[in-house]
């Protein structure tokens, strides 16, 4: 695509991340490159109109650039870690688990890490600080803000949304993963895992071979009373977390098949990385 005029504005376009673009300055006969309508990594983050002129009508084409930023959403056992790999497979973002994250942190004895570590040896909740300063720290490592970033199960409550709201950490879209709350606990209820070979079977969704049923294991807390507590806690902030994403936010109807989810997913993504037409 060449750009014939020396400046392209954007009035009345949004970028991705849901702030108003500043107008691109483009030297004319500028070329633009760009994967699947999106703009390389090396390239500024801005939304950009573009008028073709045809012989039937005015063609106006939005473009999110830059690395992709994602964040995914939903209630234990509602199916992000399948998915979360699925859509690092296929687009080739960093993902980014908080747990996973705190347990690096502490393990490599960085400054954050060390600042958590002091407070999960006395019992207590890491802040929110903390985890926001780690997440930040994680969000500028080259890798990440290159290939763009996948954060799983992050924010969990509007106070830690609003953490990382004023980092101005955000994301081009939210994926929100719905499953009634009976096929949840059926999910967790009915799960084991081979000590062997960590694998992770359900003996009705994905029933183990017969000759292993003996060493599974049955986690201690994958009992109905427990998978309806963390249900609970994740219906009473998940409102508040979703008030935050509103704007980008596309919610997947999770009681589908894994590749009916994922292709729902695809849709979403791809949608807020090439916008209008």
């Amino acid at each position: 695509m060449i750009a014939s005029q020396s400046q392209i504005k954007a009035p009345g376009v949004v970028a991705a991340s849901g702030r108003q673009p500043a107008p691109m300055k483009i030297n004319a006969g500028s070329k633009f490159t760009g994967v699947n309508g999106r703009f390389l990594p090396s390239q500024p983050r801005v939304a950009l109109s573009v008028s073709r002129r045809s012989a039937s009508r005015n063609q106006v084409v939005t473009v999110a650039a830059g690395p992709l930023r994602v964040m995914i959403a939903g209630a234990p056992a509602a199916g992000k870690g399948t998915q979360c790999a699925n859509i690092v497979s296929k687009y080739g973002l960093v993902h980014i688990s908080v747990g996973d994250l705190l347990r690096a942190e502490v393990a490599a004895g960085t400054p954050a890490g060390k600042k958590a570590k002091s407070f999960m040896d006395s019992g207590a909740l890491v802040p929110n600080e903390v985890v926001v300063e780690m997440v930040k720290n994680k969000l500028a490592e080259p890798e990440v803000a290159s290939n763009g970033w996948l954060l799983d199960g992050y924010p969990r409550s509007g106070e830690q949304a609003e953490a990382i709201e004023a980092e101005n950490i955000r994301p081009d879209v939210f994926l929100l993963i719905n499953v009634p709350d009976k096929l949840l606990v059926d999910r967790v209820v009915g799960r084991r895992s081979d000590p062997e070979t960590g694998e992770i079977y359900h003996l009705t969704f994905k029933p183990p071979p017969a000759e292993i049923v003996s060493r599974l294991v049955h986690r201690s807390d994958d009992t109905e009373e427990m998978v309806r507590n963390r249900l609970d806690t994740y219906h009473n902030h998940v409102d508040a977390v979703v008030g935050y994403y509103k704007d980008v936010m596309v919610e997947i109807e999770g009681d589908k098949s894994m590749e009916e989810v994922f292709a729902s997913i695809e849709k979403a993504i791809d949608g807020a990385t090439a916008v209008g037409n």
